[in-house]
């Protein structure tokens, strides 16, 4: 551990309240073949405090003297790009590297010198953030907001230690080892699944509604405000006792014995769990090894095994995107009761340290699954009256909502059936470059499309050929002699690449009686949230307006968190009036105030109504009027049609779509997948 004349941050041992946070970064410290931390809790719960505290008590590294990669100098890489390494080492705090969610692809890989490459011909490479966190922590505060690119670099370098770099036929390896620690807010949008299995363990935090526990606490922060020095002092000793644990359990951890019967304990808990793949098991066994080595036994017992699984299973649990992560006590209990108990170490163990000994790396045990299903239902005729006006569609739609034979009465709640699978819904032209992947974009990813000036010491992937293009007529003048060319910063030109983007998808969502049957609105509800299972595949944002009665609400808005809209339109009620006109108008002003927020997002509407409108006087005349203008100002809209099929069709839904320039699609195509299909090949202008 550094001096406490070094310490600045909040002391570990003082945070309060967060003991299996605390357990968790600590256990993986000790084991980084744990494969790191993943923090998951609301806004204001010190996870970011927890985890930049841990260095401070976390041993000190041997490294090589001036090697940008933190090599070991008892075991030095031996295609490390400083090397080679002289035998004597020097030693140097834990370090612990944030990654920013903004963060460009170069400045996490590293990038090459291209003026010297060109002019000089060497290759100079400057490293990024995973070599300066190899052998340390890197922390990604909000991992959950990570853009896809940068996700897949983290795939790779956690599943091979290694990270690569290659830039215009020139490649670059180094070391990459790290213990990954992120925190999140659920609230914000779930994490990508593939991530998310790259987090050896995970710990949900929320504040503690002790009023007690929520004094000490406040007590704490603010002894540590009002005297940072003072208050670090007084927890020196705890500190330094806290950092000589965890070095003794790193030496204890290869002589931790994991019998067979603890393997089958933690296989059969595994299974009992149905978790997908192998590396569950292996993280349980890793972490009951740590675990029992922090508590200073030499044996795997019942209560390694059980925080194991409490830490390593919970988000390895779900089943789809929209189940909610977490663990059962008492099923764990179950489990454990029902499992094979640890037997005595004398019972032919399998080695000290279980499967992959005390911490080394082991390999990737990779095994991701993938479903779903195309639900399939029959396509209805549509038919609608050409020769009525406003009046009289105003009182067939008065007669509709009066008309009770099977309309879903105020206030019921009809669930949704399973969801089919969505294929991809797409925005013509090029956006802004909103992470996601769904419509196309200018990024920093994806295939070269044209090429720019570098603006000041802008950083980018360099457009090599364009840069020779603008250097190459200036070397009689800039006094060019012998090989290569004289580059100067103002000729770099880097390159334009076009990828994918995230849209705003915004259901605006008829809740009213004239929705009709309770299977009708199921099917509406199950077509939303298939849509909703793609915009979570995709990386949108999605928002909820219902109307019904006499007004609009924002059930849902703008958000990074499907769940939360499948939650939300799970438990949403229907009945009453249809107040078209201010669905339409509330939506105009959700995606208004959107537009302000992030402006770089482009949005599509999506309506779900019957087109019928019944609250106020010539209620859709009005809601036609609004139509208008939200045509106006090129707001994209797909209209659904829900109008049932008995009886004589009014097709207003189809003239409010001529209304607002809307693609225009029935209901009876929901289940066969054709309005994601219309959705998918929608074009804006």
């Amino acid at each position: 551990m550094r001096p406490a004349s070094a310490s600045t941050g909040f002391p570990f041992t003082a945070v309060v309240g967060m003991e299996d946070l605390q357990l968790a970064l600590i256990l993986a410290a000790i084991s980084p073949a744990i494969g790191g931390v993943l923090i998951r809790g609301e806004k204001g719960t010190a996870k970011s405090t927890a985890v930049r505290a841990l260095t401070e008590i976390l041993p000190p590294v041997d490294v090589v003297p001036g090697c940008r990669f933190s090599c070991d100098p008892d075991r030095p890489d031996a295609d490390c790009p400083d090397g080679p390494h002289a035998a004597e080492g020097t030693v140097r705090p834990a370090r612990l590297v944030e990654l920013p969610v903004g963060a460009t692809e170069d400045r996490v890989l590293g990038s090459l010198h291209l003026e010297k490459a060109l002019a000089e011909g060497v290759t100079a490479y400057e490293p990024g953030l995973l070599a300066a966190a190899h052998r340390g922590l890197l922390y990604v505060d909000e991992v959950n907001l990570l853009h896809d690119h940068l996700v897949d670099v983290l795939l790779d370098a956690a599943a091979m230690g290694r990270a690569t770099v290659e830039r215009d036929g020139v490649s670059m390896t180094h070391p990459a080892r790290f213990v990954l620690v992120g925190t999140m807010n659920p609230e914000e949008g779930e994490l990508r699944p593939q991530l998310l299995d790259r987090f050896g363990l995970t710990v949900d935090v929320v504040a503690s509604r002790d009023p007690a526990v929520r004094v000490e606490v406040m007590r704490a922060r603010l002894g540590y405000e009002a005297d940072p020095a003072g208050f670090i002092a007084r927890y020196d000793g705890r500190q330094r006792e806290l950092a000589e644990r965890i070095v003794k359990a790193r030496d204890l951890l290869i002589e931790v014995i994991l019998t067979d019967a603890a393997l089958r304990q933690i296989a059969e808990i595994c299974a009992s769990f149905d978790v997908d793949g192998m590396r569950a098991d292996l993280v349980t066994a890793r972490t009951a090894v740590a675990h029992a080595a922090w508590s200073g036994r030499t044996v795997v017992e019942v209560e390694d095994v059980r925080a194991a699984a409490k830490l390593a299973l919970p988000h390895r649990r779900r089943r789809n995107p929209f189940d909610a992560p977490g663990l059962d006590d008492q099923q764990l209990e179950d489990a454990i009761n029902n499992s094979t108990p640890p037997a005595d170490p004398d019972d032919d163990p399998p080695g000290p340290g279980g499967p992959g000994g005390s911490g080394g790396s082991a390999g990737p045990s990779d095994a991701d699954a993938a479903g779903g299903a195309d639900d399939a239902g029959p396509a209805g005729e549509r038919a609608g009256a050409e020769s009525r006006d406003s009046e009289e569609r105003d009182q067939a739609n008065a007669s509709a909502d009066a008309d009770s034979d099977g309309a879903a009465p105020v206030g019921d709640v009809v669930g949704s059936s399973a969801p089919y699978k969505a294929r991809l819904l797409s925005v013509q032209g090029a956006g802004a470059g909103v992470a996601g992947r769904r419509s196309r974009a200018i990024t920093e990813m994806g295939r070269v499309v044209g090429e720019r000036a570098r603006i000041g010491r802008e950083s980018g992937r360099p457009h090599l050929l364009a840069t020779l293009r603008s250097a190459a007529p200036h070397q009689q003048v800039r006094g060019r002699s012998g090989p290569g060319l004289a580059v100067r910063p103002s000729d770099v030109r880097l390159a334009v690449r076009e990828g994918r983007e995230g849209n705003l998808v915004l259901f605006c969502v008829d809740a009213s009686g004239s929705m009709g049957t309770k299977k009708r609105m199921g099917e509406v509800k199950t077509a939303i949230v298939s849509l909703l299972l793609d915009a979570y595949q995709r990386r949108d944002t999605v928002g909820l307006v219902t109307f019904a009665g006499a007004a609009a609400t924002v059930a849902l808005p703008p958000t990074g968190s499907v769940e939360t809209a499948v939650r939300r339109l799970e438990s949403l009620p229907t009945g009453g009036r249809t107040p078209l006109a201010e669905g339409l108008l509330q939506a105009a002003e959700v995606l208004r105030i959107a537009a302000i927020r992030d402006p770089r997002r482009r949005p599509l509407l999506v309506l779900v109504t019957d087109g019928r409108a019944t609250h106020g006087d010539n209620a859709f005349a009005r809601a036609r009027q609004s139509a208008g203008w939200l045509a106006e100002r090129g707001i994209a809209t797909v209209v659904v049609d829900c109008e049932p099929h008995r009886g004589v069709r009014l097709g207003l839904a189809a003239e409010l779509a001529a209304d607002l320039g809307a693609e225009y699609l029935d209901l009876g195509d929901v289940a066969a997948g054709n309005l994601v299909r219309t959705v998918t090949e929608r074009k804006v202008a």
